[in-house]
């Protein structure tokens, strides 16, 4: 049986390697957004030798493009992205202490090798509950990247944001186990 759990970011390499794999987790405190073309740009200032303009040490980043929000109302539809997209980019932003990813879909080997060395988490948001999701964002500011649009880097302040571990620390995955687990019965 899964666990509920709560944490407050920035994370810590004791708050991921608790994590079981199934585990429902709510969040709260600071999250950034960031999709592909974020990353690129991310990984290619690193490869330049400069500074992020986010420190991802400890923090969560989710797969996410917002729709525009309505009046009064800090974000749009809020709902994950295919992660496969970020696999190129994430192993190197788990080595300098990035602790978590929300999205939807599998990773690649290489992204679950780099969060069992590293301590790192993937989380899982449901896909087709943006409007629900965006209930638990209670602010959003653009913090890089505003060029690219709903694609820009925001800073989300979360309160009880509701995630599913996917991939813990010790190289589990939920979508392998869960397979196995219903192929026998």
């Amino acid at each position: 049986m899964s666990n509920k759990i709560e944490l407050t970011t920035p994370l810590s390499t004791e708050d991921v390697e608790k994590l079981n794999i199934g585990d429902k987790v709510f969040l709260n405190g600071i999250i950034y957004t960031g999709r592909d073309a974020a990353h690129k740009r991310l990984i290619d200032l690193l490869n330049e030798g400069k500074e992020l303009p986010i420190d991802v040490k400890g923090q969560i980043i989710y797969y996410m493009g917002p729709s525009p929000a309505k009046p009064g109302n800090p974000i749009g539809s809020a709902g994950p992205t295919t992660s496969y997209r970020m696999d190129a980019y994430a192993p190197k932003l788990i080595e300098l202490g990035m602790k978590g990813m929300i999205g939807k879909g599998n990773r690649a080997l290489e992204v679950i090798e780099a969060m069992k060395k590293y301590k790192a988490v993937y989380l899982g948001a449901t896909g087709g509950a943006g409007a629900l999701i965006a209930k638990s964002i209670k602010k959003a500011e653009i913090v890089a990247y505003e060029d690219l649009g709903p694609e820009a880097i925001r800073k989300l302040e979360v309160e009880d944001f509701p995630v599913v571990v996917i991939n813990d620390t010790k190289g589990n995955d939920l979508y392998v186990e869960g397979a196995k687990k219903y192929s026998k019965e």
